[in-house]
């Protein structure tokens, strides 16, 4: 039988596993927009910006978001920070 500290982990790990799925989407994607960006629409006389860094941006944000959350602010730590804080007073 599992316990609750246990479910919190194997949520935990899934969102790590997630985050390393998506991670490695976006580069593999990324450096597919950033190729077909030079070998196609890139002119020597465009000072403009390349349009890969858009969706590169834009997804990147997101990455962002799956890191923090599956990384920096993860729910379980912060309850037993609090709790062991809580216990000491």
């Amino acid at each position: 039988m599992e316990t609750e500290r246990e479910k919190e982990l194997w949520k935990l790990a899934k969102k790590r596993v997630g985050f390393k799925r998506h991670l490695a989407t976006y580069i593999v994607i990324n450096t597919f927009l950033w190729l077909l960006w030079y070998f196609t629409d890139r002119k020597e006389e465009s000072a403009g910006v390349p349009w890969p860094i858009f969706p590169m941006l834009g997804w990147g944000i997101g990455i962002m978001f799956s890191f923090l959350g599956a990384y920096v602010f993860v729910k379980h730590d912060s309850v037993e920070k609090e709790y062991e804080k809580l216990k000491n007073k």
